[in-house]
């Protein structure tokens, strides 16, 4: 078996952004800082918060916290799409109503949503941004090999076959209702799963010698658990991501590069 370590590769990131981070202050005497807005309070989303506060911390780019009730946020993110001192806005999901998120998330700057989820964004999303730096960290070539996606949910599933089909990849991408979705699977060279689902992802649909790629994160028994069932770590004749520091620590590495890309902007526009 091979193991796809995002935590590797992230460190070597971390390490580059931080000698980014300094060159941008000593050259533009501009220091990136992201907003991050919070609307409900949730044990999960503090962790990841406070990741990502940590994260901000050790690399040089501030990291502000709003935390404020659902109908104060109109305001708030107009706010912060005025303030210069901001390069990147986060709207945390999930939020208070979900049913506003579309409205939300796209009231958030073009030029600031580095999560990339408004519809004109001006940056790569997160997470399928660390599954290609992933994959092009352990020399995976797409060239004349079949890709699956298993869910397509706005943070990773789409946003993802939209970047591998800009890049002329033969992707498909499935969902709970995708018919005969096996034998789809058994014949997939490359396997993403970001469904949240506890082993929707098992031995008996991945063909020797494939790639597995778990994003997904969901819940079961009180833990936290990702789409692929454990059989497949039973397996040696296969490449995937481990059951913890796969596909996450380079998420992180990847929305503050957003960040980083903002500020950078900012030099060329002052």
């Amino acid at each position: 078996m091979r193991i796809l370590n995002g935590r590797d590769l992230a460190d070597f990131i971390k390490a580059r952004q931080q000698t980014e981070v300094r060159s941008l202050i000593q050259a533009s005497h501009i220091k990136p800082k992201l907003a991050i807005i919070i609307t409900i309070d949730n044990p999960v989303i503090n962790l990841y918060v406070k990741l990502k506060q940590s994260y901000g911390k050790d690399i040089g780019i501030e990291v502000e916290i709003h935390r404020i009730k659902q109908s104060e946020a109109n305001d708030v993110i107009e706010q912060l799409n005025n303030d210069e001192s901001i390069h990147g806005i986060i709207l945390q999901l999930p939020i208070e109503d979900p049913s506003q998120t579309d409205e939300l998330v796209n009231l958030v700057s073009k030029d600031k949503d580095v999560d990339a989820l408004g519809l004109n964004a001006n940056f790569d999303p997160a997470t399928p941004t660390a599954i290609l730096w992933l994959l092009a960290g352990y020399n995976i070539d797409f060239s004349g090999k079949k890709v699956l996606l298993i869910g397509e949910g706005k943070l990773v599933g789409k946003p993802l076959f939209r970047m591998l089909q800009n890049s002329n990849v033969d992707v498909s991408i499935a969902n709970d209702k995708t018919k005969d979705i096996i034998n789809l699977a058994l014949s997939s060279d490359i396997i993403v799963t970001a469904t949240g689902s506890p082993a929707v992802l098992n031995s008996s649909m991945v063909k020797e010698k494939a790639v597995v790629v778990d994003a997904g994160v969901a819940s079961e028994g009180g833990k936290t658990v990702g789409d692929v069932d454990d059989d497949l770590y039973e397996r040696d004749d296969i490449t995937i991501t481990p059951k913890k520091g796969g596909v996450g620590p380079l998420t992180v590495c990847a929305l503050f590069q957003n960040v980083l890309i903002s500020a950078r902007r900012k030099t060329k526009t002052d």
